[in-house]
């Protein structure tokens, strides 16, 4: 049945546009791409809100269990993989109009790779004043914001405001309910990755709740002519203190001419790379060179290989997830596990309920001027 868009006045009627590739979308319960040995082409401040006092996000006991599988160990040997991961699948992140006057890189959450359980989206955003993202709802996922250059302040129905910088990181858990805005901070080019994380159907409806985490707060690791920023997970040795509710990886990894690595994956987990700068290879050493802007889907094992043997630096994020292996019904801003609770959450957001009780009378403050 054909959904109709509710809008409320304080939306400015953008919504119904935004993400339109993903309206509407329906996934069974199971990854939407299982890379295969056939498919493989290269032989993939901390502050809570909302009812939450606490400093740190939830994490479950398979969480913990999967985080204390990654990394080198305490000696850092380099790791041997009895099955490493390949490229299985190659998508080209190619800019395209989001928000208002807002040029975003969708990898995940385009045709070619509707999702991969259990992220649902990635956009590598470049946005400069007045162009941004207004008041928008979202629910049923987490956000995580990663700025890349310049800065982004983030505004919401419950009253937060905050504002992140180079290499900060905002992780969002929308939940059952919010209504906020994304937008530049300064003027000028405001760079980042934002990725969209599912969430099960046990968690959907919780309370919203959020982090911020500031560049110099994040972990960091140096070896061998590569850096890593840790946000979620392990790497040499070092781990991240933040976990969600969907056991996640998240590592920003940045590599000299000449270097190579080798990074532990849980076996069970889906995982890709997205390039930000330089070219590399990955999967085997005779593999194809892979450039800025490319998204790698990686087959199944237990680590990832990559070279850096051009003369520029290799930059990109590895990006890890345990499946959900739920159904996925997806409205634009609203996630769900069926059309029935699709339908429940835009009357929810029409008629300001369950979650959206704040939002009848609330519009975010201008930035700039």
């Amino acid at each position: 049945m054909m959904l109709m868009v509710m809008a409320r006045p304080m939306m400015r009627g953008w919504y119904t546009s935004i993400y339109s590739n993903l309206l509407f979308h329906s996934s069974p319960a199971k990854q939407a791409f299982v890379p295969s040995s056939s498919s493989l082409s290269n032989r993939p401040k901390a502050s809570s809100y909302l009812g939450s006092q606490s400093k740190s996000l939830i994490m479950s006991q398979s969480a913990s269990a999967a985080a204390a599988a990654v990394g080198g160990g305490g000696d850092h040997e380099i790791p041997r993989f009895e099955r490493p991961r390949y490229v299985a699948k190659r998508v080209l992140a190619e800019s395209q109009k989001e928000g208002e006057g807002a040029n975003v890189r969708r990898s995940i959450g385009r045709p070619e790779l509707r999702n991969l359980d259990p992220f649902l989206l990635l956009d590598e955003f470049s946005v400069s004043p007045p162009a941004g993202f207004p008041d928008h709802p979202h629910r049923g996922f987490e956000t995580v914001t990663y700025m890349l250059e310049g800065a982004f302040t983030h505004q919401d129905f419950a009253g937060h405001k905050g504002t992140i910088s180079t290499g900060d990181v905002q992780w969002m858990t929308a939940g059952r309910g919010i209504i906020h805005s994304e937008m530049p901070a300064r003027e000028g080019v405001q760079k980042g990755l934002q990725l969209w994380i599912n969430l099960s159907s046990k968690d959907k409806m919780v309370e919203p709740r959020y982090q911020e985490l500031l560049s110099k707060n994040i972990s960091m690791a140096e070896k061998d002519g590569v850096e890593v920023q840790i946000i979620a997970g392990e790497a040499f040795g070092v781990q991240s203190p933040v976990y969600t509710r969907t056991p996640t990886m998240f590592l920003d990894f940045t590599m000299k001419p000449g270097a190579q690595l080798q990074q532990p994956i849980p076996d069970s987990w889906n995982s890709f790379v997205y390039i930000i700068e330089g070219e590399g290879i990955f999967g085997g050493e005779d593999s194809t060179p892979v450039t800025s802007h490319h998204c790698l889907v990686l087959s199944p094992g237990d680590g990832m290989r990559v070279w850096n043997k051009s003369a520029k630096q290799l930059r990109f994020v590895l990006i890890a997830g345990q499946p959900l292996n739920e159904p996925v019904v997806q409205y634009g801003p609203f996630v769900m596990n069926t059309q029935a609770e699709i339908r429940q959450a835009m009357e929810d957001y029409h008629y300001g309920r369950n979650g959206f009780e704040k939002a009848r009378h609330w519009k975010s403050e201008p930035l700039l001027h």
